[in-house]
């Protein structure tokens, strides 16, 4: 499978990289958390967790550095897997991106969004940047 086929594909999720990413997300109430997704033969097999290096308060607002971003290449490369996307929480807020959100994100990569309410990890979506930046289109998984 090329790399745009794996792209284009709608992820599958294994129960153990969603359940890293709703421990990560209670962990980090009430501050949003981040972390990266490596998938392999179509399927997120895997979730890590990477620091919320925003300057800007981490209640509301996560970004992941130019360092942490090659590193999660670099871990995806040694695992023979893709960076397929990323995660984050939205603390007490629905599990919908934002306008930051969409400010923010890169083409070609899933978003998966939890939404973490009074400290438990509720509902959890995923989604894809429109090819015009309009909008993100949520994705099944």
């Amino acid at each position: 499978m090329t790399r745009a086929e794996h792209r284009a594909r709608t992820p599958a999720i294994e129960d153990a990289a969603l359940g890293e990413i709703q421990r990560h997300a209670a962990d980090t109430y009430p501050d949003e958390c981040c972390g990266a997704l490596l998938s392999r033969d179509g399927r997120i097999v895997e979730a890590f967790r990477l620091p919320n290096t925003t300057a800007s308060g981490a209640r509301r607002r996560f970004e992941i550095s130019p360092s942490d971003y090659r590193l999660a290449e670099r871990r995806a490369a040694e695992a023979d897997a893709l960076l397929a996307g990323f995660y984050h929480s939205h603390p007490d807020h629905p599990a919908r991106p934002s306008q930051h959100d969409l400010e923010q994100a890169w083409p070609n990569f899933t978003y998966i969004i939890v939404s973490v309410i009074t400290g438990e990890p509720r509902d959890i979506t995923a989604w894809r940047l429109r090819e015009d930046r309009s909008g993100f289109d949520q994705e099944e998984f």
